[in-house]
């Protein structure tokens, strides 16, 4: 007799931020298969990341744990595939199991997939065009467009599966990370201008020294890979140009250091040779901005088409009423908010994941939730709908009750972050850790040494607070910790902080007997 339990399809793709969905009303974009998940369930209002850059995300949503407990911290962390997670749960209660995309959680014996009957990866990031791939422990060659090429091996698996059983997939796409290289066919889209977002012109004053120093800004940190522009010659011993960091060796796009310098400065694209002058550096501002919007919102057009693809298959193979959907992201994105692309900090572009999921059987259409939720709460999830116990271990919370309508008095009311990677030798970005309530964001910017060359004590002394009211400052462009009115909300938030570490296990780099002295 076939297994009633429901399919779980779980799409992921890596970098996508919630704006760049159709379906969150940010107008940047059209999202149309995305959305239709939305319309046909629910889509998730404040979904967060534990960590916001890729591998500790994925291994959060694995295990269900914070990074301080499975171990994964850093982007170069790779994951201990002996460790339980939530494909072995499924796997051994009955489920097909496959993984199929990008992995990033390590190569080799000690962290290829573990716990999927099927699974074909993308070595490391991965290639957008004719990638290779490990599939079983075997390494191919495939040749077209990354995107497509996972989404037809999910077709495949989907189509050849053992129809008595129930399956459990994780659709993983490369899409959209940089450098976000798009379909040719998709050339056509978003030649209009993309207004800049508010906060684009963000001057971080009265805000945390990380802000200030992070190396992400659309202005001056973006390289000619980037925007698919040819990068000149330079010979070793040059030193008119910037290195973006000790990993790349790719050479950002300078500004003309004097107006006058604009006569003869000029850009070229890679594929088309096409010329590109500028009569000042806000025409070559603007031209870095929509270059990079152009080239990320068409790799999301590829996304949004794979997305449509699957759906399409549930229905003709007659169990898109039995499977659970979901589409996310492995965290959030900077698109131009702050002046920034990427990732990483706990502000909300970066922080906050897109989250959408039907399942017809149990999902209301077209509902918003707005409790709140995280990455670490997946994997609880699917083993709830799938009738397997959660395991002691895990950390997150089953979504189950607030996806069908009812949210108890007793669901968590805060989302907590932390990143570790303290300034990474690309980006530059502080490790800092944070909570965050429907209203308001703590962040404490610690700044610990992860022993970098030539770094001193003064290297780590930048230790702040950061305070927003989310009401009255969205953008987040006022620190209000200092504020004498707000005294009460920093001690709150100061007291949630403390039993959130607590509940979890992560040891603090604060002393909040010290932060209160100091608040007077």
């Amino acid at each position: 007799m076939p297994d009633s339990r429901p399919n779980i399809l779980f799409i992921m793709s890596d970098d996508h931020a919630a704006q760049a969905i159709s379906a969150y009303g940010c107008g940047i974009n059209q999202t149309p298969n995305i959305d239709r998940i939305a319309a046909k369930g629910a889509i998730l209002n404040h979904c967060y990341v534990n960590n916001s850059i890729c591998t500790p995300s994925r291994a959060a949503i694995l295990t269900g744990t914070h990074s301080h407990v499975n171990g994964v911290i850093t982007l170069d962390t790779p994951f201990n595939n002996h460790l339980s997670h939530v494909a072995k749960h499924l796997q051994a209660a009955g489920y097909q199991t496959s993984m199929i995309g990008k992995w990033h959680l390590g190569e080799g014996p000690e962290h290829s997939p573990t716990g999927f009957d099927h699974w074909s990866v993308l070595p490391d990031q991965g290639d957008y065009f004719d990638p290779y791939m490990i599939e079983n422990g075997r390494h191919i060659q495939e040749m077209g467009y990354a995107t497509e090429i996972i989404t037809e091996k999910c077709v495949d698996q989907i189509r050849q599966r053992d129809k008595d059983r129930p399956f459990f997939m994780m659709c993983h796409h490369k899409a959209p990370h940089r450098p976000w290289l798009y379909h040719p066919k998709y050339e056509h889209l978003y030649n209009e201008e993309i207004p800049y977002p508010p906060s684009f012109k963000d001057d971080y004053a009265n805000r945390a020294k990380a802000a200030v120093h992070a190396r992400m800004r659309v202005e001056s940190d973006m390289t000619y890979l980037d925007l698919d522009l040819v990068q000149p010659y330079i010979p070793a011993e040059g030193q008119e140009y910037s290195d973006i960091g000790c990993k790349t060796g790719l050479m950002m796009v300078p500004f003309p250091k004097t107006p006058e310098a604009y006569r003869d400065f000029k850009l070229i694209c890679r594929r088309t040779g096409q010329v590109f002058t500028f009569a000042n550096s806000e025409e070559l501002k603007r031209f870095k901005y929509q270059r990079y919007m152009q080239k990320y919102l068409r790799t999301v057009a590829s996304i949004d088409e794979s997305v449509g693809h699957l759906l399409d298959l549930l229905e003709t193979e007659g169990i898109a009423d039995n499977t659970i959907v979901i589409y996310t992201s492995d965290q959030g994105f900077f698109l131009g908010e702050h002046g920034w692309y990427d990732k990483r900090f706990i502000y909300e572009e970066s922080f906050r994941m897109p989250f959408l999921v039907q399942y017809p059987q149990r999902i209301r259409k077209g509902i918003t939730v707005n409790a709140m939720a995280s990455n670490v709460d997946f994997a609880p999830t699917w083993l709830d709908y799938a009738g397997v116990p959660v395991p002691s271990y895990m950390q997150g919370y089953s979504l189950r009750c607030v996806l069908e309508g009812d949210e108890p008095a007793s669901w968590q009311k805060t989302a907590y972050h932390r990143y570790w990677m303290n300034q990474d030798c690309n980006h530059n970005a502080y490790a800092h850790y944070g909570i965050r309530d429907h209203r308001y964001k703590l962040i404490y910017w610690y700044n610990e040494p992860m022993n970098l060359p030539g770094a001193t004590a003064a290297t780590f002394a930048e230790k702040d607070w950061e305070l927003f009211d989310l009401q009255e400052d969205p953008l987040e462009l006022n620190n209000c910790f200092h504020d004498q009115d707000k005294k009460d909300v920093v001690i709150h938030m100061l007291r949630l902080l403390d039993e959130k570490q607590t509940q979890i296990g992560d040891v603090p780099a604060h002393d909040s007997r010290t932060v209160l002295a100091m608040l007077g």
